[in-house]
């Protein structure tokens, strides 16, 4: 009678058992270091949220006060929209702007352009992010280098600093090469044989980009645009420098409760609606990225 199911002593279980410990071996420096730099500091920093606050110190307890106060104040859920706005808003347009770069250098450049242009694009991370988001500030006042270019042609001057338009300078600056880069690598191994059927079956060049080669290069063009709302999401240097702190965002939210009577719990309370809020939309931006079409 043939046996229906492995034993423990058969050498396929035993090299099944072999391949599973040495690729849990392998992967525990990742877990480990996801265990202390996240999830504990995740866990300390939910129960800190329940502490309370007593002539400037922080006392151990379990309060949800902290939870209603934040939740009941009308400035919060202003931040946390406004702070979620400027991310969308963020994200669609940084999106847009690195798709044409994308394309062109995957599919109109020679492999040296190629290589070239993705080490340009890397250099600028060589660079402190304050440094660069805090040089804008020269570009961009009023007395600045292009409302001086507006100037000679009759125009200006214009305000580009301490509003929603330098944060977005701030955030593009940030973000645009990496969008770049993560679209260029999913445009860049794109099935050229689909794009020639497509011509072959009548498609004009507009409606390939659209239904053939989005379509193919989705994950990549989904996960830039992933990285953009996350990074957004929590930046305090754009906000704060190039858009004048006012309205706040919840990053300066944050910094304006610590500094308000020492309140790290309400601060906490905060920090944590916005990790659950990037926990959503990343995880379901990755499956919308990897869900296959019917």
């Amino acid at each position: 009678m043939a046996r229906t199911q492995n034993s423990p002593s058969d050498p396929v279980t035993k090299q099944r058992r072999q391949v599973t410990l040495y690729g849990l071996t392998w992967s525990m420096p990742i877990v480990i270091w996801q265990l202390i730099f996240f999830v504990f500091p995740l866990i300390f920093l939910f129960l800190i949220s329940f502490w309370l606050v007593k002539n400037y110190r922080m006392v151990p307890g379990f309060d949800t006060i902290n939870w209603v106060k934040m939740f009941s104040k009308g400035y919060f859920w202003d931040a946390y929209w406004r702070t979620l706005g400027y991310a969308g808003v963020a994200t669609v347009v940084t999106s847009i702007l690195a798709f044409p770069c994308a394309f062109a250098l995957a599919f109109k450049v020679s492999p040296k352009v190629r290589r070239w242009a993705l080490f340009f694009l890397i250099v600028p991370f060589f660079t402190s992010y304050l440094v660069r988001a805090y040089s804008w500030q020269i570009f961009l006042n009023d007395n600045g280098i292009f409302n001086t270019l507006f100037a000679l042609i009759g125009l200006g001057p214009f305000q580009l600093l301490n509003n929603f338009f330098g944060t977005l300078v701030g955030y593009l600056t940030l973000c645009l090469p990496l969008v770049v880069v993560l679209q260029l690598t999913s445009l860049a191994n794109v099935d050229r044989t689909l794009i020639e059927a497509a011509h072959n079956l009548g498609c004009g060049r507009l409606r390939t980009v659209f239904q053939v080669i989005i379509p193919l290069a989705k994950i990549g063009i989904i996960l830039g645009a992933v990285f953009t709302f996350i990074l957004s999401f929590g930046d305090f240097v754009s906000p704060y420098y190039l858009g004048g702190s006012k309205p706040p965002t919840l990053s300066i939210l944050i910094i304006d409760t610590t500094k308000s009577g020492q309140q790290w719990p309400r601060a906490a309370v905060v920090a944590i609606v916005m990790i659950l809020t990037l926990l959503t939309i990343m995880f379901a931006s990755v499956a919308a990225a990897y869900r296959k079409r019917a």
